[in-house]
């Protein structure tokens, strides 16, 4: 999808002799397309909602609603979150959860815990361990099993046997991987408290959090969550919508001639918009690109074409 976005893009510079980019150039245009066109769903998304509610908004074949949401979805992850200390967790970043958070949206807590341990064999979506009862624990299809090293989630189909369990995610690549298994029917979703009420809540009996009704507040870089008997690693899971990758078209160069398109780089990174949105892509990049080689007429060729599409 990037190459085509990029070939595109070079194709219309060069016809009318506008001028050439660089690789370099381009991804850092690339970038900053993809990351506009991400914030644009959620407002795009918002005024559908506005529009179902006035009666505007069409169903059936005609529901924009619905492909949005099927597009926004890609972005949206559930993962374990990272213990800094006691029931003080890591909010979602590169470091702790592998991706940057844009807006969370659920903390699910989890306050029964079945098993934990670590894995003695790896099968493709199969829980080992050599040392676990896990036939008599009471565990059932639906519970949640955290990859504790690698913060990875999966839910149980079927206890297999005393050592054995079958998950619906191959979360265990590694022998030696922590991991801990939670009651989902247990589970509870917090609530969020802002700093400014969280003293005066707790010092409440009535609207203090218990661990039937926890609450979370956000701080920096971190998220406490109360009562202080969340502090089990894995306990505590967010669901939130990430931002999308950083787009990076890699080449080989050839000596005396252009870069060739090389997928096989190892910091390739195609787009992650769905492919419905080449148009638009093509169209922001032609902006940036107009604005670099200080052409108004690519500008505001980029920006007749944007509109010209349907929202």
């Amino acid at each position: 999808m990037i190459n085509e976005v990029r070939n595109t893009v070079l194709s219309i510079l060069n016809k009318n002799n506008y001028g050439y980019i660089s690789p370099s150039d381009f991804n850092l245009f690339a970038e900053q397309a993809q990351m506009e066109l991400f914030e644009e769903m959620f407002s795009s998304y918002n005024k559908m909602i506005v529009g179902e509610n006035s009666r505007t908004q069409y169903e059936g074949y005609a529901d924009e609603k619905k492909a949005l949401e099927e597009a926004m979805e890609i972005f949206n992850v559930t993962k374990p979150l990272s213990n800094y200390i006691g029931n003080v967790y890591y909010l979602p970043s590169l470091t702790t959860t592998l991706d940057n958070y844009y807006l969370i949206n659920s903390i699910q807590c989890y306050p029964n815990r079945y098993d934990f341990g670590t894995n003695t064999t790896t099968v493709s979506a199969q829980l080992v361990d050599s040392g676990a009862s896990f036939n008599t624990l009471g565990i059932v299809a639906g519970d949640v099993v955290v990859n504790a090293t690698t913060n990875a989630v999966a839910q149980v189909v079927q206890v297999v046997s005393a050592t054995t369990i079958l998950i619906n995610n191959d979360i265990f690549t590694f022998v030696g991987e922590t991991y801990v298994i939670y009651k989902a029917s247990s589970a509870t979703i917090a609530d969020k408290i802002t700093q400014d009420k969280l003293l005066l809540l707790n010092t409440s009996l009535l609207t203090s959090s218990s661990t039937l009704f926890p609450t979370y507040s956000q701080q920096g870089l971190f998220l406490t969550v109360m009562p202080p008997s969340y502090n089990f690693v894995g306990q505590v899971i967010a669901n939130y919508f990430r931002y999308p990758a950083v787009p990076k078209w890699t080449y080989v160069t050839l000596v005396g001639g252009e870069p060739a398109f090389d997928q096989s780089q190892p910091d390739y990174q195609d787009f992650e918009l769905p492919a419905e949105y080449i148009y638009y892509l093509t169209a922001k990049i032609l902006q940036y690109s107009g604005v670099s080689i200080r052409e108004n007429e690519v500008v505001s060729y980029g920006i007749l074409q944007e509109q010209q599409q349907p929202q």
